[in-house]
């Protein structure tokens, strides 16, 4: 199904990832809601706060570790904390802190682009202008912010740099030319750069360009991603206040201070997926294609994607393994693999061993065909079973999708009969017992390889431990040796003595 031109007046006002969930390509339109999970708009306030993240206005002054661990200390509940990019003492501007469950974010936020406001100095810059002139400067400064616009090597400052002084490839994406001083030599610049690039090195690289050394005065950041100073920015006594307003019973203001982790990830392509599947991929499994509900139509092979459940609540980064033409025209396959899991285990049911195959294994085990874990009894076990482990293929094309009770690889209208029990396997057995041999062949000689290797280990530590006795044994009997002979000579001592007297 291909989304509609009408959009609905309720479409309007879904919040964080669910806002363009009209205008997403349809897989399946049929799902059963469950009543886990939350709207993140509508979390308890301590899992309000577990999924929460701050668009803090950091102060000059304070490091941004004392500021993460100050916010750490404010917000009640708090086990964890952490930041998307280091701001030196000096610099102010936007510092994005994630809160316990989104610092799982932190990785993903940190690759994202910055922007930067700046205040370029030059030094000894009167008698700079007098030899050059005003027209001359203005030349130069120009042609170097143009050629500063790119892929540049910078090694990081020698004062206030905790990383090591290596060369580092950074790129520049954009230098704008805001104002210039003449009078006081400084240039007033937006640079919009790739993360952990240095400012300073690129005021000195300006400096080096037009001729004058130069040095950066002040630095503001003004977005880290697509968070600006527009996007709900807080300050330090902001958040105290909420936090003491949420001690004191109205926790609205704290809901204010605090977004949703999902405010993040609302430019990122999407995937909404059932109830049914979230908490498999909490434990990493793969996504797939009959799990899906709606999908962004912009995948493509290899992208980053958000999984999301129907509530809107980000359960895990995944990349992409099918575009969204494969999406809409197959029935089976892996749609995404999970990269970074975002929600916790068992917040979802777990609905694995739900299935057609999964229900005809235990109607055969409490029949007692198989064994309390589903071994094959000799025997006992029908062939079909034997024939699915050989063949997965066969099996599924006549279990059919569990998800639309069709065919596996069948059109809309096509239907296959066959049951799991009237299957019929010739060339996947052999083939599939080749395979077992050799698995078990290399496993043999794993084994082998493996006690070879811990007896000439025991037997060197058996050498070695003869070899320490041997060398205490004759230190020993050394000390023994001198003893006597320190004792033989005080005897002849205490003899000369006694003849004398």
């Amino acid at each position: 199904m291909l989304p509609t031109t009408a959009v609905p007046h309720i479409a309007e006002e879904f919040p964080l990832l669910l806002k363009n969930f009209d205008k997403m390509c349809v897989k399946s339109a049929s799902y059963t809601p469950s009543d886990f999970g939350y709207s993140p708009l509508n979390r308890p306030l301590a899992e309000y706060i577990k999924c929460g993240v701050i668009n803090l206005d950091k102060t000059s002054g304070p490091s941004s570790h004392e500021v993460v661990s100050w916010v750490k200390r404010m917000i009640p509940g708090c086990e964890k904390t952490g930041h998307s990019g280091t701001l030196d003492p000096s610099v102010t501007g936007n510092l994005l802190i994630c809160l316990d469950r989104a610092t799982r974010l932190v990785k993903s936020q940190q690759e994202l682009g910055k922007q930067y406001v700046t205040i370029c100095q030059f030094e000894n810059f009167s008698t700079f202008l007098e030899k050059i002139g005003k027209d001359e400067f203005k030349k130069r400064c120009m042609s170097a912010l143009k050629t500063l616009i790119a892929p540049q090597l910078q090694r990081p400052p020698a004062e206030g740099c905790a990383v090591k002084r290596v060369l580092r490839l950074r790129e520049i994406y954009n230098i704008n030319f805001l104002e210039c001083d003449l009078t006081n030599g400084r240039l007033l610049l937006t640079v919009d750069c790739e993360s952990g690039t240095y400012i300073r090195t690129l005021c000195y690289h300006i400096g080096l360009l037009v001729g004058c050394e130069a040095f950066m005065l002040e630095l503001r950041r003004t977005r880290s991603g697509f968070l600006t100073g527009k996007t709900n920015m807080v300050t330090l006594h902001q958040v105290l206040d909420a936090c003491w307003m949420a001690n004191n019973g109205d926790e609205s203001y704290l809901r204010k201070v605090i977004m949703p982790l999902e405010f993040l990830l609302m430019k990122e392509k999407l995937v909404i997926v059932k109830d049914s599947c979230v908490n498999a991929i909490c434990h990493g499994s793969p996504l797939m294609i009959e799990g899906v509900v709606r999908y962004s139509g912009n995948i493509n092979n290899g992208d980053r994607v958000v999984i999301a459940t129907t509530k809107g609540e980000a359960v895990a980064l995944a990349t992409a393994s099918m575009n969204a033409a494969d999406i809409a025209g197959l029935n089976h396959g892996v749609v995404a693999e999970p990269s970074r899991v975002i929600m916790d285990r068992n917040v979802y049911e777990k609905c694995w061993g739900k299935g057609k195959v999964a229900v005809y294994r235990k109607s055969l085990m409490k029949e007692g065909l198989l064994g309390k874990h589903g071994e094959i009894i000799e025997g006992k076990t029908p062939e079909a079973y034997i024939n699915r482990h050989t063949d997965i293929q066969a099996f599924l094309r006549a279990a059919g999708d569990t998800c639309q009770n069709t065919a596996w690889g069948a059109g809309p209208s096509e239907t296959i009969e066959q049951k799991p029990w009237d299957i019929k396997v010739t060339d996947g057995a052999s083939k599939n017992e080749e395979k077992v041999k050799e698995k078990s062949e290399k496993k043999e000689k794993k084994d082998k390889e493996e006690k070879e290797e811990k007896k000439e280990k025991k037997d060197k530590e058996e050498k070695h431990k003869d070899k320490e006795e041997k060398h205490k044994d004759k230190e020993h009997k050394k000390d023994k040796e001198e003893k006597k002979d320190k004792e033989e000579k005080k005897d002849k001592k205490e003899k000369h003595k006694d003849k004398k007297e």
